[in-house]
């Protein structure tokens, strides 16, 4: 009696498996076709590129930026005229610092322990930031080799820039009766709390001064190398080394003790990340 049951569960678990066989080849099929897919795509991408024909038709990249005096983010559009030679669109948002910035922290003493205040730039007035837009080529130096080479590019471009300037604020400490803390900006009236070490408190990071913020325009342009090391050609992996420069309608002026200017001249490396289709 108890081999009944037994075999009735052999012979579930059986017909089972054999149900699946069907759909295990199935899914070995369509792994071979998408394979047999890419190769083609791939050789027909290269024929183009032989015949003088673009093999992608445009591409987008997002990256980080570092600048030796700030920091921001790319976005690049660019679209292919040839197999070596791009039209490209730019837009970027940075930040730029003043190379006397000086971040330092303040403790407030509670007698068995001290809390350390937000940090502040002594000094500082404005922040400074940029949104530009920018059109340029990307010309092909160097092919890779194989897929495990490295594509040269060299990268020029000019536009736009919106330089942003808004005013640094700082919490400090009154020592005229009664003793209170405010949160000021650098003006005319109270320049000389605003410049006592000894009154700062804190500063008060991003919550003040977006209201009193002022436009600058001006003008930009970049040259650049882009080293891309990418294992397939539909995707983009790149370091970027380039110079940049930027000249604004008016003085931008960072530091209370140091003349504003309207050029500015930076060295950077952009990491890249992105597609081509």
């Amino acid at each position: 009696m108890n081999r009944f049951p037994l075999t009735i569960f052999l012979l579930v678990i059986s017909t089972a498996a054999m149900s699946q066989l069907p759909s295990r080849t199935k899914n070995r099929e369509d792994k071979e076709a998408q394979r047999q897919e890419k190769r083609q795509r791939i050789n027909a991408m290269l024929r183009l590129e032989e015949e003088g024909e673009p093999a992608f038709q445009s591409h987008s990249i997002f990256g980080f930026k570092v600048n030796h005096d700030g920091y921001g983010l790319i976005w690049e559009k660019g679209r292919m005229k040839t197999p070596y030679k791009a039209s490209i669109l730019q837009i970027e948002i940075n930040e730029k610092r003043h190379q006397k910035e000086d971040k330092r922290s303040k403790g407030v003493d509670y007698g068995f322990f001290q809390v350390l205040g937000s940090p502040f730039s002594f000094g500082k007035i404005n922040h400074f930031y940029q949104l530009k837009g920018a059109w340029g080529q990307q010309v092909m130096i160097g092919n890779k080799g194989n897929k495990n080479g490295v594509a040269v590019y060299g990268i020029y471009s000019g536009g736009v820039s919106l330089g942003l300037v808004r005013p640094y604020y700082l919490e400090v400490e009154s020592r005229s009766p009664p003793i209170r803390t405010r949160v000021i900006k650098y003006t005319p009236s109270d320049s000389a709390a605003f410049l006592n070490y000894d009154l700062i408190l804190a500063g008060t990071g991003l919550s003040n001064g977006w209201k009193d913020m002022r436009p600058v325009p001006g003008l930009h342009g970049k040259a650049a190398l882009r080293f891309d090391w990418s294992r397939f050609n539909n995707t983009v992996n790149a370091l970027e080394f380039g110079f940049n420069f930027e000249y604004y309608t008016s003085k931008i002026q960072q530091m209370a003790t140091i003349e504003g200017r309207n050029f500015f001249a930076n060295g950077y490396v952009s990491l890249l990340f992105g597609k081509r289709k």
